[in-house]
């Protein structure tokens, strides 16, 4: 093998890895489905139809670890050791909160969790963007979404307490 085929591999591997973890972070998702608890909820009447999440969060997360992958390409965890370990925290708290909204309908604290969840994210773009200023654009729709599903979810806490 050649130096540059060993370097295309392990950036193939690199990017399978980063998508590996993004969806991993969205498996929450299979457990704790929205059913009839959240059919129940008085709703804002600009609350999304069911249908539009799913490939909404398919492509979030697909973008979101392509932004990943392209700082890790930059020397990989040694050398990017902040802003992964930004992009990972950021990654936990957008996993926790299906399972603190529905799973055990505490929905004021999901709010406050998706307020961290905004602010990791938030600072982890900036993180980015010295490094690769495309990887922190990727994150935008990702920010702009949680600043919606976290608009929403105040709503629903709010018409719901």
């Amino acid at each position: 093998m050649t130096v540059e085929s060993v370097s295309r591999s392990r950036n193939v591997l690199g990017l399978c890895g980063w998508l590996v973890a993004c969806f991993a972070a969205a498996s929450p998702g299979a457990l704790f489905m929205p059913g009839e608890w959240y059919a129940s909820l008085q709703k804002p009447t600009w609350n999304p139809p069911a249908w539009v999440f799913g490939p909404v969060w398919t492509t979030l997360y697909t973008m979101m670890a392509v932004s990943a992958w392209l700082v890790w390409k930059r020397g990989g965890f040694v050398a990017q050791r902040k802003p992964l370990a930004l992009f990972l925290t950021q990654l936990v708290l957008n996993a926790a909160w299906t399972p603190l909204f529905f799973g055990l309908h505490l929905i004021g604290l999901a709010f406050a969790e998706m307020i961290l969840l905004w602010l990791a994210i938030a600072t982890t773009l900036v993180a980015f963007r010295p490094v690769n200023p495309t990887a922190a654009w990727l994150l935008v729709p990702y920010l702009a979404w949680v600043s919606f599903a976290a608009v929403l979810n105040g709503a629903l806490w709010n018409l719901n307490a």
